[in-house]
């Protein structure tokens, strides 16, 4: 038997808003003692782009966790009908400010169009998304940089099991660029042995039946059936999806729990572990750039 086969008790949860505010007290500690010794306060700024509902509310959420642990964020809201080069401009002046330690541009945009120019212009150093494209291939490269942040809470979530990821099968449902493109780098480097899942994968449930760890990234409710997970597996849905009966994840969690040894709910899993990992790249961003400028 597997070690990743050997939950004490089976289907324990993986609490990520405890484990969250856990990370975030480590970083609020980062930052205190960044001010001690530097005299620098991290600074992150968030561009908004329009008036989207779900976005100002992942915004507000973001500014919030942020000021809890002293990192100042200050928030620019710009107007949907903005041009590319408004915007690549507008990113440019946030580059060259030498308060700022990192920059969100909020995503999607009004525009989708505009997002590939906008996050290329991000300077890799202050990109705490870790969207743009020296980011990527920095990940992609193994080269030091700064990773997506819901890849890297998925990743803490799997730490927090005390099961290491090395030799073990793991299975992403979800070939995204915001989590499984990056999580499948990220899991390598822990050497994982990585089957990244899509719409078009054959025989899905027998994949899903071989993972001893499975990341649910697709977007689709209750597209993974619990009676396919692994006994033993650990389990982590980052799907968030809007159903008339609330948010629920991509896999069905009740039957699935019964067979996982660990697995994440939806809401309280990711969720806040992304927002926990934006936060902790705030401060490694501003700790790279006060150290690069001594």
């Amino acid at each position: 038997m597997t070690e990743a086969l050997q939950a004490a008790v089976p289907g324990q949860i993986l609490d990520g808003n405890r484990i969250a505010r856990a990370v975030r007290e480590q970083a609020r500690r980062g930052v205190e003692r960044l001010l001690a010794e530097r005299g620098v306060r991290p600074a992150l700024a968030v561009i908004l782009v329009g008036d989207d509902p779900a976005s100002k509310i992942y915004v507000e959420t973001k500014q919030r966790a942020c000021e809890k642990v002293g990192i100042v964020s200050k928030v620019y809201r710009l107007p949907p009908e903005i041009s590319e080069d408004e915007l690549v401009h507008f990113i440019y002046r946030l580059n060259r400010d030498p308060a700022l330690h990192g920059i969100l541009l909020q995503l999607p945009l009004p525009d989708r169009a505009l997002e590939k120019a906008a996050l290329a212009e991000i300077d890799p150093e202050k990109d705490v998304d870790g969207l743009c494209p020296i980011s990527q291939a920095r990940l992609i490269n193994g080269d030091p940089g700064l990773r997506p942040c819901t890849p890297l809470g998925v990743i803490e979530l799997i730490d927090r099991t005390g099961i290491d990821p090395a030799g073990k099968r793991a299975v992403i449902v979800g070939m995204g660029a915001l989590v499984g493109k990056p999580l499948s780098m990220l899991l390598l480097e822990r050497n994982a042995t990585v089957v990244l899942c899509h719409e078009f994968t054959r025989d899905l449930a027998g994949e899903i039946a071989r993972a001893e760890i499975l990341v649910a990234a697709a977007g689709k409710p209750g597209l993974i059936r619990g009676e396919w997970i692994r006994e033993g597996a650990i389990v982590i849905d980052a799907g968030i999806n809007r159903t008339p009966a609330g948010i629920v994840g991509d896999v069905e969690f009740e039957t699935a729990r019964r067979r996982a040894g660990f697995i994440t709910p939806v809401p309280g899993g990711v969720g806040p572990m992304t927002v926990a990992m934006l936060v902790r790249n705030t401060l490694i961003a501003a700790e790279r750039i006060v150290t690069q400028l001594r």
